[in-house]
Formats: C-alpha cells, sequence, structure tokens
C-alpha cells in the first residue's frame, strides 16, 4: 500500500507542486489542506502515514499543529516544511516531536528522503542544518522559544493575526472571559503591554510571517 500524505500548507501553488513531486516518487495524497487547525482534524479523522505540514500558517502554525497531532493520531509522522534554518526553531520542532525538517529551499531534493526516513522511525533534518549544533544545544538543554503553554501560543497567534477577543473565542471554543484571561497571562509573561508588541513577537518567534 503506498505510503498516504497529508498536505498543509496556506498557498495552493505550493501544495500543487508539493503534489507533483509526491505523486511522481509513488505516494498517495490522503488530503488537502489550508491550516493547521483543519490539518489537525484532519490527522485525527483519517490518520495518514504521513504530515507534511508549513511552519506559517494562519489560524494554528506548523509547530502546534504538529505537537496536536502526535497526540490525536500518534502513528502519523509529522514533517515540518520551514524557510527557517535558526536553531531555536529547529529545536522547538524536535521538542514538538517533528521527524523531519526540512528548509523550502532545499524541498526538492530533501523530501522524499525525509518521508522515507520517518517511516523508518528516523528523524530527517536538511543537511544544511548542522545536526552537530543540534546535539550540542539539546545537551546544554536550551529553553523553549519563550515561556508561553501550547494554547497561549494559539491564543497569540490568532490575535496577532488580527482576530478580536470574540473571533478568538470562536476558533478555540472558549469562553470570552478564557481568552481575555489567556491574553492578560501572554502580556504578563512577555512583559509586553499593547497588541503591537504582541504582533511583532508572534513574528519573532515565527508564529506568523510579517
Amino acid at each position: 500500500m503506498a505510503c498516504r500524505v497529508l498536505l498543509a500548507d496556506d498557498h495552493v501553488i505550493v501544495r500543487e507542486g508539493l503534489k507533483n513531486l509526491l505523486l511522481q516518487e509513488g505516494f498517495e495524497i490522503a488530503g488537502e489542506v489550508s491550516h493547521g487547525r483543519d490539518a489537525v482534524e484532519f490527522a485525527k479523522v483519517f490518520h495518514p502515514d504521513i504530515a507534511l505540514i508549513d511552519f506559517s500558517m494562519p489560524v494554528l502554525n506548523g509547530i502546534d499543529a504538529a505537537r496536536e497531532i502526535q497526540t490525536g493520531s500518534p502513528r502519523t509522522k509529522t514533517i515540518l516544511l520551514t524557510m527557517y534554518k535558526e536553531e531555536q526553531y529547529v529545536l522547538e520542532a524536535l521538542r514538538a516531536g517533528i521527524k523531519g525538517y526540512v528548509l523550502k529551499t532545499q524541498a526538492a531534493a530533501d523530501l522524499v528522503n525525509a518521508i522515507r526516513s520517518a517511516l523508518q522511525g528516523e528523524t530527517y533534518l536538511s543537511p544544511s542544518i548542522s545536526e552537530s549544533v543540534v546535539r550540542a544545544a539539546l545537551a546544554r538543554g536550551s529553553v523553549a522559544m519563550d515561556a508561553l503553554t501550547q494554547r497561549e501560543r494559539e491564543v497569540l497567534q490568532l490575535i496577532a493575526e488580527g482576530k478580536t477577543n470574540k473571533e478568538v473565542s470562536r476558533q478555540l471554543g472558549m469562553s470570552v472571559k478564557t481568552v481575555e484571561s489567556h491574553r492578560r497571562n501572554v502580556m504578563a509573561k512577555l512583559n509586553i503591554h499593547e497588541t503591537a508588541g504582541l504582533v511583532r513577537h508572534a513574528i519573532k518567534i515565527g508564529l506568523v510571517l510579517p
């Protein structure tokens, strides 16, 4: 049976390119979605072998989507497609349980190898990412990108995308008061006191694009 791959990217043209590449290599496309929340829901229902997820997506970013997919569909291996090669992003992805970290600039060359490695239970990093740097950083216990919980990051991302508290409430299925509480906690932890500052921080840690 062919390996079933879920494509999660908010750019149709990128999904088409990835789909063509994977079909040529004999993989089956299980589905296509345009944001992280849909990727999580799809994986829970259809349990694809591989979830190929863009790092920067609306509603729910790739790293937090990967975490939720690990919970809802443990058999699904997640591979992150990204333009970020900085240590902090690589480590955060590894902590989230991803099995592949592929740079977009090298996707054509690396993607098939990443999928095959993930299916064998191995972790694949694009060659230009120094594995020695990653090992050293893990050994010294580098801190996460920030002190926020996953739920707080979800709230922060939606705020940075311009959503109101009511819209965040509907999106995440929580009360407006709970959203307000998360927002206050985020501001307190980050020592940021205005929405513009939250947006800048969200961009800095890769939750949204500039």
